[in-house]
């Protein structure tokens, strides 16, 4: 814990708060993404969507949230685009979060039965074909996905970036964690051994680390500069693929429709 008071105990140095996500404002490409509501609101459609199915296929009572047979392992991956950027969650978490929180809700339902699981497989592809109705899977509802990877490598290359990342990576290392490029490579250091959640095991060097990296993050304004990176390389991106942005965006307006038609038909 000495490690941790020593990092954050600065006195007049201690640079502003570093702006939440939300605080340095929305980004261009987020109009032509899938929000989490969209998720939110196509799981509570898709699972309507399959009780119904299953209702046909001799399954009446089956639930609307059911768990498998045997639980499924599933890696998750947490934080925003730029890794850490709380100080109290550093101190107390390190790169991961607090063991009473889950990251994902987990089925509230019963386990399906052996018949039931047999016939889910069809049932949820139907489901996930209804919602997908009259959109062009490969040509339209991936193509912003696809851009945001170009996108993210041309931020990478940006020479304001890279020396963004190295006067971050000089500052880690002035306070003993040397080896960072980038805050990126910080957080998915396999030092801090990741479970099967997702999580991590919050060691003391794991959450002394987390702490300079915000430390970091406020002393060169990493975040900001990020962000700014971000949203020029975005809106020169839009402006360059205008009419296929808006073809992509015309697909996800198509799968909301799709979406809101499926809830009023259960209504």
């Amino acid at each position: 814990m000495a490690a941790l008071a020593a990092i954050c105990a600065s006195g007049s140095e201690t640079p502003d708060l570093i702006p939440t996500a939300t605080d340095l404002g929305p980004l261009p490409a987020n109009r032509y993404d899938y929000t989490p509501e969209d998720y939110r609101s196509s799981q509570r459609a898709s699972a309507l969507l399959v009780r119904q199915c299953m209702a046909d296929r001799g399954h009446p009572d089956f639930p609307l949230d059911p768990r498998y047979p045997s639980d499924p392992i599933a890696a998750t991956a947490v934080g925003t685009d730029y890794g850490v950027v709380d100080i109290e969650d550093a101190q107390r978490w390190g790169y991961g979060w607090s063991p009473a929180e889950s990251p994902g809700p987990r089925p509230k339902g019963r386990r399906m039965t052996s018949a039931e699981y047999a016939d889910f497989p069809a049932c949820s592809a139907g489901a996930n074909r209804r919602l997908m109705r009259g959109i062009d899977v490969e040509r339209d509802w991936l193509y912003v996905s696809k851009r945001t990877i170009v996108v993210d490598k041309a931020v990478k290359r940006d020479m304001r970036m890279r020396t963004a990342w190295d006067a971050w990576s000089r500052c880690m290392a002035d306070q003993g964690f040397a080896g960072y490029p980038s805050p990126v490579a910080a957080y998915v250091d396999e030092a801090w051994r990741r479970g099967s959640d997702g999580n991590t095991r919050h060691t003391r060097r794991e959450r002394a680390t987390a702490v300079a990296d915000v430390t970091c993050k406020r002393r060169h304004h990493t975040v900001e500069i990020w962000h700014t990176i971000q949203a020029e390389k975005q809106a020169a991106d839009i402006a360059r693929h205008r009419d296929r942005y808006a073809a992509g965006l015309r697909a996800l307006r198509t799968y909301r429709d799709n979406i809101a038609e499926a809830q009023r038909n259960f209504a």
